[in-house]
């Protein structure tokens, strides 16, 4: 029998006795520790009356025991569905109705609102482990004979975020991850003799897709904290060999007197995600640590599409090459016709990382995903003269002014070069003349204020009137999801109005 993702990934564990995942408290799981957790629970999730093929949907606390049910379900041959922790019980029926998931596993705290909204059977899993998951495995054997699964069998459905409308379910199959896990532990140069500091949520490909699969495909290990606490990473860097963070993660660090050369110098390699990274914290981050951060570009639908080099230029403000074979392409968002370097245009993308298509969405799949595998992103981008991919925003956040194009990503690297300003978010909303107004939203530097006439006067010369901002507004901070990205759709809410006047 063969499971391609199981076989690669998690079978070389149960031969490990060494340390595999070491946890805050200290309390460390060996490789063969983890996977009779996971063989267990596997046989808990059959003996329920899953059977491969069948959803489990998962919305729990990040654990080794929760890390234990995503090998489960691989071994099992179940389809992982991870949920957002903060998702809403309205949000949790739509995911697990839409899904047809077999069954739940939720928090203890969540069982109650969970068993109100579904009518399958639901288990629990607390942060310690806990639960009625946790009790129906311990009676269970620590051995399971793996389903046969290909490549092209669904490992995994995950939910896009569905700011632009109903969230769409992306299938991603045993190949789409296990090629992706390969391709990055290969360029990124990760060994067996890795330890990586693991402070990301497991919900979202970044932190379960990249983070973990790369450790489990180069048979490294993982200091595995239950979420991003600066005291706690500051704790556990000198042990560790690398991290994947987003860019918070890195501008937290840099504001902490503790973090500086002697605390990373055991580090080889952080790499940053799921958020544009502003090219001043690149600076900085080197200044303090001599390290240059590795940014790259993915997304749920395909996992990792881009990288900057391992050995080479990493250039700020950009995301890279494609990963080896991955093609990328920039296209005419009207015609889809291919565009010449340096144009700007739709990014789209071609390779085993790209999934399958919308779960029972024949509609939208056949919108986005061409005959030819060729999948458009909804990014907009464009590649330099060396070949570097850089992401100028979404093709949602376009906004067109008196008939003008204008990009946000423009604007905003140049108003986060003026005085006082930390970092920009530039919107389009409604506006009576021009269908669409542009407003920036700024955030200051700390102790700093921020005069809108200078910032106005600041950037004059630097970009065309139709695109300089109409109302430039100032919030302490600007609103991010979970995984760090600026959530522009609670900007135009916030400030639509800003031109009825």
């Amino acid at each position: 029998m063969t499971n391609p993702l199981y076989d690669r990934l998690f079978m070389p564990l149960a031969a490990r006795d060494d340390d595999f995942l070491t946890s805050s408290d200290g309390s460390v799981l060996s490789g063969r520790e983890f996977m009779a957790i996971a063989a267990r629970q596997a046989n808990a999730l059959t003996a329920m009356g899953l059977r491969p093929g069948d959803r489990l949907a998962v919305q729990v606390e990040k654990s080794p025991q929760a890390l234990a049910l995503y090998a489960a379900c691989v071994m099992a041959g179940i389809v992982f569905l991870p949920l957002n922790t903060a998702y809403t019980a309205s949000e949790l029926e739509y995911f697990i109705t839409d899904s047809e998931a077999g069954a739940v596993v939720c928090s203890p705290s969540a069982e109650v609102t969970v068993l109100g909204i579904v009518s399958v059977p639901v288990l629990t899993l607390g942060p310690a482990g806990e639960g009625s998951l946790t009790d129906a495995a311990a009676i269970a054997s620590d051995t399971f004979i793996p389903a046969e699964r290909s490549g092209g069998d669904l490992a995994a459905l995950l939910y896009t975020s569905g700011t632009t409308g109903r969230s769409k379910g992306a299938m991603l199959s045993q190949s789409n991850l296990l090629s992706n896990a390969l391709a990055l532990a290969d360029l990124w140069r990760f060994t067996e003799t890795d330890v990586l500091l693991h402070a990301l949520p497991i919900f979202h490909t970044h932190g379960l897709f990249v983070a973990s699969n790369v450790i489990l495909a180069s048979g490294g290990k993982m200091i595995f904290l239950p979420k991003f606490d600066i005291d706690e990473v500051i704790r556990f860097l000198p042990q560790a060999t690398s991290m994947m963070g987003v860019p918070t993660f890195y501008t937290r660090l840099l504001n902490d007197a503790r973090f500086d050369r002697d605390l990373v110098k055991n580090m080889r390699l952080f790499t940053s995600g799921s958020a544009p990274l502003l090219a001043e914290t690149h600076r900085e981050f080197e200044a303090r640590t001599g390290h240059r951060i590795l940014e790259r570009y993915g997304m749920t639908e395909t996992n990792m599409n881009t990288s900057n080099p391992y050995d080479g230029e990493r250039r700020a403000g950009t995301v890279g090459f494609p990963l080896p074979g991955v093609e990328l392409k920039i296209t005419d968002p009207e015609t889809g016709a291919t565009l010449e370097d340096g144009a700007v245009g739709i990014i789209e993308v071609r390779g085993p990382n790209v999934f399958q298509g919308y779960w029972q969405m024949p509609e939208k799949t056949a919108a986005e995903l061409r005959a030819d595998g060729f999948f458009i992103t909804g990014d907009i981008g464009q590649i330099d003269a060396d070949g570097y991919v850089q992401i100028v925003g979404r093709a949602k956040d376009l906004i067109i002014s008196g008939g003008y194009n204008i990009y946000p990503k423009e604007i905003e690297l140049i108003l986060d070069e003026q005085p006082g300003v930390l970092e920009s978010a530039v919107i389009g909303v409604p506006h009576p003349d021009f269908g669409e107004g542009v407003v920036a939203v700024l955030v200051p530097q700390p102790g700093a204020s921020i005069d809108p006439e200078a910032i106005r006067s600041g950037i004059a010369e630097r970009i065309a009137k139709f695109k300089q901002p109409k109302v430039i507004e100032v919030l302490p901070e600007l609103p991010r999801n979970t995984m760090g990205k600026v959530q522009k759709n609670l900007l135009r809410d916030q400030f639509g109005t800003a031109f009825d006047k």
